[in-house]
Parts: C-alpha cells; sequence; structure tokens
C-alpha cells in the first residue's frame, strides 16, 4: 500500500510539475490561453435538465470564482450524437486546467449546490460518460472572444470545427493558413471567431478545433458560400506549399446553441 501511495504522489508531484513548465512558457510565449473542453454524453429524460441546472447553479459560478470565464455551454442541435452538452472552459495556464476538479472540490459553496449532480444513484445517473480535450490557443488568436454584446444570445448560433491531419507535417502546414490569411477570410465571409486551439490532449490527434458564431442557423450556408469565393482563400489553398496534398483528412462538425448559463 505505501509503495502505491509513493507510486501515485510522486506521478503526481512530475504532472505538477510539467504544467507548471508549460504555463511558464506559455507566459514567455505571450499568455496564450489554453482551452478545456468538455462533452458531456447524456440520455434523453430527466439528464439534460439535471446537467444544465448543475452548470447553471453550480459549475460555471464555481469556475468564476476561480477566474475563469467566459465559460461557454451549448447543446449540439447536429452532430453524430444527441442529447450532447458541451463547455468551454479557458484558463490562463495549463495548471489551473488540470487541477479545476481538485479546487472544486474544496468550494463549500459548489458541493452544496451540486449535490443533486454529484450525489446521483447508480441507477439513475446524472450523465453517461464525459470526455475531455486540452487545447492551446493559437499564437495568431491568443484569446477567446466571445460575440459582441449587442448579439442577441436566444438567435445565436455556433459552429465548432475539428481538422485531423494526416500527419504531423500537414497539421503544422493547416495551422500555419490559418495565420497566413484565414483569420481574416473568416471575418470578411462575416463570421465571428470565437477562438482557435491546437490539440495537445485528446482524440483524434493531430488536429484543432475552433469556433465560429453566427446569428441564425439561415446565415451559416451563405457566408461560408463567401469564405469559399474570397479570391484570398482562393489563392491560400492553391498555394503550392499547402496545395501538393490533403492537409485535412477529416472534419468534425457541429452546430451547437447556448445554453441559458452560457457566458458566451
Amino acid at each position: 500500500m505505501q509503495r502505491r501511495q509513493f507510486l501515485a504522489a510522486s506521478l503526481a508531484t512530475s504532472a505538477l510539475a510539467l504544467t507548471r513548465e508549460a504555463a511558464a512558457q506559455s507566459a514567455a510565449a505571450g499568455a496564450r490561453e489554453f482551452y478545456q473542453i468538455r462533452k458531456y454524453k447524456l440520455e434523453s429524460g430527466p439528464q439534460p435538465k439535471l446537467v444544465g441546472s448543475y452548470f447553471a447553479d453550480a459549475l460555471i459560478p464555481a469556475l468564476s470564482r476561480m477566474g475563469m470565464g467566459p465559460i461557454g455551454a451549448f447543446s449540439a442541435d447536429f452532430g453524430a450524437e444527441t442529447p450532447i452538452y458541451y463547455l468551454l472552459i479557458p484558463a490562463s495556464s495549463v495548471e489551473a486546467l488540470v487541477t479545476v476538479d481538485l479546487h472544486l472540490a474544496e468550494d463549500a459553496a459548489f458541493l452544496k449546490a451540486a449535490d443533486p449532480f454529484w450525489t446521483a444513484p447508480a441507477a439513475s445517473p446524472s450523465f453517461q460518460r464525459v470526455e475531455s480535450s486540452l487545447l492551446s490557443a493559437f499564437p495568431g488568436w491568443p484569446k477567446l472572444t466571445p460575440p459582441p454584446s449587442s448579439a442577441t444570445k436566444a438567435k445565436r448560433i455556433f459552429q465548432m470545427r475539428t481538422y485531423e491531419s494526416p500527419s504531423y507535417r500537414d497539421h503544422v502546414n493547416k495551422v500555419e493558413m490559418f495565420h497566413k490569411g484565414e483569420f481574416d477570410i473568416f471575418k470578411t465571409a462575416g463570421f465571428h471567431s470565437v477562438f482557435y486551439g491546437d490539440m495537445l490532449i485528446g482524440p483524434r490527434m493531430p488536429c484543432l478545433t475552433y469556433m465560429l458564431s453566427m446569428d441564425s442557423l439561415e446565415q451559416l450556408n451563405a457566408k461560408w458560400e463567401a469564405f469559399r469565393d474570397n479570391p484570398d482563400w482562393k489563392k491560400l489553398s492553391s498555394d503550392p506549399k499547402y496545395a501538393f496534398e490533403p492537409t485535412v483528412s477529416n472534419i468534425d462538425n457541429l452546430v451547437l446553441s447556448p445554453l441559458a448559463s452560457s457566458q458566451i
């Protein structure tokens, strides 16, 4: 037993040291944010309401008390699985994100508000599974940018896209394409860019994930058509550096609606 405890303590110490080193490197590089994306797999019935209340009454207020935010909370309108809720948590360091659950367990107000979610019995669980991924903001888009405050949340929708690349070389080239012009092309097409992140830990690597916002679903196809027809995009995408082979092998494309508790 003592050996197991020693090994666990050693691993925890090593992990903490690595996260502190990553945080220091981030600060030196210009204070890019990090993101944790949580995917809550649910079943139809009481689970969506219970998790929605957990977000609104317990988790998001507690994360805000830790200085994290704005927090995004979304339901999937279109995707491979539903019902699915997503939580987007920005932070200034890796350490803040990987230790967030330890700090939640020390927050009495959180524990009281989270009790219905945390103590749900096995026969009637509050969720099916939670999957988490860790991302680093792109150097050229270092901070999460919520839609303008004038935007109406009731109308707003979000598109979260994940690009898988066939190799790390192609992944690096695809990230470079964003910095060589795609940010501006999205803006010209009428999209609002929320974040761009490089996957550090998660499934389907190497990959990147980014989020766009618009006022309505009706706008989505029109804005993408404007993006594809933009002469700057045609020039960039035909550049021999990027066009010699596909830089993206698969796209995961989600359309999301903000929950009432979302700060984005």
